[in-house]
């Protein structure tokens, strides 16, 4: 794993939606491609997203600091751009559009792992204090080999840990994300970690509180575990509300950055599929918007190192 820590944070562009993004820009109801030809326009849309990457390289981003999240399924050539660039590269594992983790590739995952070699092997799970006891177990066991085989491997493991509320917990308070949900992702880390699930970075859902944010790195770094980071993810959320979340986050130690990713694609792609729009345009777009994020961050932690690019347009 690349040196990674408050000074040297990592800002991926997260397009490793799969059954999601064939829902709602393709019209695809099942979450599947109709044929081939269905396929390779779900491809040529994740390129157009990374030429987004690149226009945003070439208009100053840190090529040290950035990175891409992107799958092997619709963007194994994407992934292999990433590498040839010598940007940062992060990959799932997991089956999308489950409600519980699934490996995609079965037995064979590990070495569809290695003929990528990213930096960061991510699995996106669900889990809640709440839910079925019996679905929670199973889940942390499959988590727990996956984590030991990664470390085995000698190879950085992300976990994407999403904790959606509940009806009873939604009603809990005015507002379940800022009042219920930080407590749920604590105890969530907590159980996952007595389960044997070890991740060097915790992808997570912005927080509303600075104390919340504090209180989840503690969590993820309880029982000695000091190396362990923290990056927040999007969640799709509206641009002011993701500007809150890493305002939040920045400037908290144990928070080194982000992965975001359908707000800062979704409506130039939807715009390029369903409605015709120039692609350099959506680029441009796409760019735009993962600058605005790492500004955002680096405005609000100004000791980073290499944030942008020297000499750049």
């Amino acid at each position: 794993m690349a040196d990674l820590d408050e000074q040297h944070p990592l800002f991926l562009l997260a397009m490793d939606q799969r059954s999601s993004l064939l829902e709602h820009t393709y019209g695809d109801e099942s979450g599947e491609p109709a044929d081939e030809a269905d396929a390779e326009r779900v491809r040529a849309g994740k390129q157009l997203v990374y030429r987004g990457v690149l226009t945003a390289l070439a208009a100053g981003a840190s090529r040290a600091r950035t990175g891409v999240l992107v799958d092997e399924r619709y963007g194994a050539d994407v992934a292999r751009l990433v590498r040839e660039a010598g940007l940062q590269l992060a990959m799932p594992i997991e089956q999308s559009g489950r409600d519980w983790f699934e490996l995609e590739y079965g037995d064979d995952w590990l070495a569809h792992v290695d003929s990528f070699d990213p930096d960061f092997v991510k699995v996106l799970v669900r889990d809640n204090p709440a839910f079925d006891a019996g679905d929670r177990q199973a889940q942390a066991e499959r988590l727990a080999e996956v984590s030991r085989a990664l470390h085995d491997a000698d190879r950085a493991f992300l976990v994407e840990l999403l904790v959606p509320g509940t009806d009873e917990q939604q009603e809990q308070a005015d507002d379940y994300d800022r009042d219920v949900r930080p407590g749920l992702v604590v105890e969530t880390i907590g159980y996952l970690q007595e389960h044997g699930v070890e991740p060097d970075v915790w992808k997570l859902e912005g927080l509303d509180r600075t104390e919340d944010a504090e209180r989840v790195v503690a969590a993820v770094r309880a029982g000695g575990r000091d190396h362990v980071q923290c990056i927040v993810l999007g969640r799709d959320a509206p641009q002011d509300q993701l500007d809150h979340w890493l305002r939040i986050a920045a400037p908290v130690d144990g928070f080194v950055g982000f992965a975001i990713g359908r707000s800062n694609w979704e409506d130039a792609l939807d715009d390029v599929v369903q409605r015709g729009l120039d692609h350099e345009a959506a680029e441009q777009v796409v760019a735009a918007n993962y600058r605005h994020f790492v500004d955002t961050w680096l405005e609000a932690r100004p000791d980073v190192v290499d944030g942008v690019d020297a000499g750049a347009a």
